[in-house]
Protein backbone atom coordinates (compact mmCIF):
# COMPACT_ATOMS: atom_id res chain seq x y z
CA UNK A 1 0.00 0.00 0.00
CA UNK A 2 0.80 3.68 0.07
CA UNK A 3 -0.20 5.41 3.46
CA UNK A 4 3.03 8.01 3.45
CA UNK A 5 4.85 10.08 1.42
CA UNK A 6 7.11 12.75 1.31
CA UNK A 7 7.31 15.91 -1.06
CA UNK A 8 9.29 19.04 0.42
CA UNK A 9 10.81 20.56 -3.37
CA UNK A 10 10.53 24.00 -4.02
CA UNK A 11 7.44 25.27 -5.83
CA UNK A 12 9.96 26.37 -8.78
CA UNK A 13 11.25 22.79 -9.13
CA UNK A 14 7.67 21.48 -9.45
CA UNK A 15 7.27 23.57 -11.86
CA UNK A 16 9.70 22.99 -13.95
CA UNK A 17 10.03 19.20 -14.03
CA UNK A 18 5.91 19.19 -14.41
CA UNK A 19 6.47 22.04 -17.00
CA UNK A 20 3.36 23.72 -15.39
CA UNK A 21 2.98 27.52 -16.64
CA UNK A 22 2.41 28.82 -12.80
CA UNK A 23 3.91 27.58 -9.37
CA UNK A 24 1.86 25.78 -7.70
CA UNK A 25 0.72 26.65 -3.78
CA UNK A 26 1.05 23.29 -1.58
CA UNK A 27 2.39 22.51 1.60
CA UNK A 28 5.79 21.10 2.17
CA UNK A 29 5.99 17.83 4.19
CA UNK A 30 8.03 14.96 5.20
CA UNK A 31 5.15 13.41 6.32
CA UNK A 32 2.12 13.29 4.35
CA UNK A 33 -0.73 11.12 6.12
CA UNK A 34 -3.98 10.79 4.32
CA UNK A 35 -7.08 12.82 5.21
CA UNK A 36 -5.32 15.95 4.25
CA UNK A 37 -4.88 18.14 1.08
CA UNK A 38 -2.17 16.39 -1.88
CA UNK A 39 -0.41 17.84 -4.27
CA UNK A 40 -1.60 16.39 -7.76
CA UNK A 41 -1.14 17.54 -11.40
CA UNK A 42 -4.10 17.17 -13.74
CA UNK A 43 -4.55 17.59 -17.87
CA UNK A 44 -6.53 20.53 -19.36
CA UNK A 45 -8.55 20.70 -22.41
CA UNK A 46 -5.07 22.57 -24.29
CA UNK A 47 -3.53 19.23 -23.15
CA UNK A 48 -1.03 21.78 -20.16
CA UNK A 49 -0.97 20.97 -16.92
CA UNK A 50 -2.18 22.06 -13.80
CA UNK A 51 -1.22 21.49 -10.11
CA UNK A 52 -3.86 21.18 -7.84
CA UNK A 53 -4.85 20.31 -4.29
CA UNK A 54 -6.92 17.25 -3.63
CA UNK A 55 -8.27 15.46 -0.18
CA UNK A 56 -6.53 12.23 -0.19
CA UNK A 57 -8.89 9.83 0.20
CA UNK A 58 -11.00 9.33 -2.60
CA UNK A 59 -15.27 10.21 -2.22
CA UNK A 60 -16.75 8.57 -5.36
CA UNK A 61 -19.13 11.07 -6.57
CA UNK A 62 -22.56 8.57 -6.13
CA UNK A 63 -21.76 8.40 -2.19
CA UNK A 64 -24.02 9.29 0.20
CA UNK A 65 -21.52 11.31 2.46
CA UNK A 66 -17.64 11.27 2.84
CA UNK A 67 -17.19 9.09 5.93
CA UNK A 68 -15.78 6.56 4.13
CA UNK A 69 -12.64 8.43 2.45
CA UNK A 70 -10.22 6.52 4.55
CA UNK A 71 -11.03 3.05 2.49
CA UNK A 72 -9.94 4.76 -0.59
CA UNK A 73 -6.33 5.81 -0.20
CA UNK A 74 -5.37 3.43 -2.46
CA UNK A 75 -6.95 1.58 -5.15
CA UNK A 76 -5.66 -1.62 -6.64
CA UNK A 77 -4.12 -1.67 -9.67
CA UNK A 78 -5.35 -5.23 -10.96
CA UNK A 79 -8.94 -4.26 -10.03
CA UNK A 80 -9.27 -0.70 -11.14
CA UNK A 81 -11.60 -1.47 -14.42
CA UNK A 82 -13.73 -2.86 -12.57
CA UNK A 83 -14.82 -1.61 -9.03
CA UNK A 84 -17.42 1.01 -9.06
CA UNK A 85 -15.20 3.07 -6.85
CA UNK A 86 -12.83 3.55 -9.30
CA UNK A 87 -14.02 2.78 -12.43
CA UNK A 88 -15.42 5.55 -13.87
CA UNK A 89 -12.28 8.02 -12.52
CA UNK A 90 -9.72 5.80 -14.44
CA UNK A 91 -11.83 5.98 -17.77
CA UNK A 92 -11.97 10.08 -16.95
CA UNK A 93 -10.03 11.57 -14.44
CA UNK A 94 -6.59 10.32 -13.81
CA UNK A 95 -3.98 12.44 -12.60
CA UNK A 96 -0.27 12.29 -11.37
CA UNK A 97 0.45 12.89 -7.57
CA UNK A 98 3.21 14.32 -6.92
CA UNK A 99 6.23 13.46 -4.42
CA UNK A 100 9.81 13.00 -3.66
CA UNK A 101 9.93 9.50 -1.47
CA UNK A 102 7.12 7.00 0.29
CA UNK A 103 7.50 5.40 3.56
CA UNK A 104 6.82 1.67 3.86
CA UNK A 105 7.33 -0.29 7.08
CA UNK A 106 8.88 -4.21 7.24
CA UNK A 107 7.91 -6.54 9.48
CA UNK A 108 10.38 -8.19 11.88
CA UNK A 109 10.41 -10.63 14.84
CA UNK A 110 11.48 -7.47 16.54
CA UNK A 111 9.07 -5.06 15.20
CA UNK A 112 8.98 -2.92 12.43
CA UNK A 113 11.40 -1.17 10.90
CA UNK A 114 10.81 1.86 8.13
CA UNK A 115 12.20 2.40 5.16
CA UNK A 116 12.16 5.78 3.08
CA UNK A 117 11.73 4.69 -0.99
CA UNK A 118 12.89 7.29 -2.71
CA UNK A 119 15.17 8.02 -6.30
CA UNK A 120 18.67 7.81 -6.83
CA UNK A 121 18.90 11.47 -6.63
CA UNK A 122 16.56 12.19 -4.72
CA UNK A 123 14.40 14.23 -7.32
CA UNK A 124 10.73 14.47 -8.46
CA UNK A 125 8.78 11.55 -9.75
CA UNK A 126 4.80 11.23 -9.80
CA UNK A 127 2.59 8.65 -8.48
CA UNK A 128 -0.45 7.14 -10.65
CA UNK A 129 -3.57 8.67 -9.21
CA UNK A 130 -7.30 9.10 -9.94
CA UNK A 131 -9.79 12.01 -8.84
CA UNK A 132 -13.01 12.72 -8.14
CA UNK A 133 -15.59 15.27 -7.36
CA UNK A 134 -18.22 14.96 -4.94
CA UNK A 135 -21.17 16.98 -4.36
CA UNK A 136 -23.73 17.23 -1.73
CA UNK A 137 -26.22 20.36 -1.52
CA UNK A 138 -23.82 23.33 -1.29
CA UNK A 139 -20.66 21.26 -0.52
CA UNK A 140 -18.11 20.09 -2.95
CA UNK A 141 -15.14 17.79 -2.50
CA UNK A 142 -12.28 17.07 -5.05
CA UNK A 143 -10.56 13.85 -3.61
CA UNK A 144 -8.17 11.55 -5.06
CA UNK A 145 -6.55 7.98 -4.75
CA UNK A 146 -2.73 6.23 -5.27
CA UNK A 147 -3.00 3.15 -7.33
CA UNK A 148 -0.96 0.45 -5.91
CA UNK A 149 0.17 -2.95 -7.77
CA UNK A 150 2.40 -6.30 -6.58
CA UNK A 151 5.81 -5.72 -5.44
CA UNK A 152 8.37 -5.94 -7.72
CA UNK A 153 12.02 -7.44 -6.71
CA UNK A 154 13.24 -4.06 -5.02
CA UNK A 155 10.14 -4.07 -2.95
CA UNK A 156 9.08 -7.58 -1.72
CA UNK A 157 11.64 -7.74 0.84
CA UNK A 158 9.70 -4.76 2.71
CA UNK A 159 6.10 -5.13 1.89
CA UNK A 160 3.94 -7.23 -0.85
CA UNK A 161 2.47 -4.02 -2.05
CA UNK A 162 3.56 -0.40 -3.63
CA UNK A 163 2.56 2.36 -5.13
CA UNK A 164 2.57 2.70 -8.79
CA UNK A 165 4.95 5.31 -10.19
CA UNK A 166 4.56 6.82 -13.81
CA UNK A 167 8.06 7.71 -16.02
CA UNK A 168 8.31 11.15 -16.18
CA UNK A 169 7.84 10.50 -20.57
CA UNK A 170 4.56 8.77 -19.76
CA UNK A 171 3.21 11.74 -17.55
CA UNK A 172 0.76 13.22 -20.66
CA UNK A 173 0.16 9.35 -21.61
CA UNK A 174 -1.18 8.88 -18.28
CA UNK A 175 -3.36 11.96 -17.92
CA UNK A 176 -4.91 11.77 -21.62
CA UNK A 177 -8.57 10.99 -21.22
CA UNK A 178 -8.93 11.12 -25.31
CA UNK A 179 -6.31 8.01 -25.21
CA UNK A 180 -7.41 3.89 -25.39
CA UNK A 181 -7.91 2.71 -21.78
CA UNK A 182 -5.68 0.24 -22.48
CA UNK A 183 -2.80 2.11 -23.30
CA UNK A 184 -3.16 3.89 -19.94
CA UNK A 185 -3.25 0.35 -18.27
CA UNK A 186 -0.02 -0.50 -19.66
CA UNK A 187 1.71 2.22 -17.87
CA UNK A 188 1.31 0.48 -14.50
CA UNK A 189 3.79 -1.78 -15.26
CA UNK A 190 6.44 0.31 -13.32
CA UNK A 191 9.21 0.53 -15.10
CA UNK A 192 10.25 4.04 -13.30
CA UNK A 193 11.04 2.08 -10.33
CA UNK A 194 14.23 1.06 -11.90
CA UNK A 195 15.83 4.44 -10.47
CA UNK A 196 14.50 4.26 -7.00
CA UNK A 197 16.18 3.05 -4.04
CA UNK A 198 15.52 2.08 -0.28
CA UNK A 199 16.28 3.53 2.57
CA UNK A 200 16.33 2.09 6.19
CA UNK A 201 15.66 5.19 8.40
CA UNK A 202 14.63 5.85 12.38
CA UNK A 203 11.23 5.29 13.64
CA UNK A 204 10.67 8.98 14.27
CA UNK A 205 8.47 8.90 11.08
CA UNK A 206 6.63 6.40 12.62
CA UNK A 207 4.21 9.22 14.19
CA UNK A 208 2.39 11.31 11.32
CA UNK A 209 2.64 14.24 14.21
CA UNK A 210 6.72 14.33 13.34
CA UNK A 211 7.17 16.79 10.39
CA UNK A 212 10.73 17.67 9.89
CA UNK A 213 13.89 15.93 7.97
CA UNK A 214 14.74 13.67 11.05
CA UNK A 215 11.84 11.48 9.36
CA UNK A 216 14.07 10.75 6.00
CA UNK A 217 17.05 10.34 8.12
CA UNK A 218 19.35 6.82 7.85
CA UNK A 219 20.15 4.85 10.40
CA UNK A 220 23.40 3.92 11.65
CA UNK A 221 24.70 0.95 10.98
Amino acid sequence: MCGRFQLTASPEAIAQHFQLSRLPKYQPSYNIAPARKILCIVELEDKSLKAVNLFWGLVPSWSKDTKNSHHLINARAETIREKPSFRAAFQKRRCLVVAQGFYEWQKLNSGKQAFHIHRQDNQLFAFAGLWEQWQHEVETLYSCTIITTAANELMQPIHERMPVIIPAGCYHDWLNITSNTDDAYDLLENSAYANMVTTPIGDWVNNPRHDDIRCIEPTVK
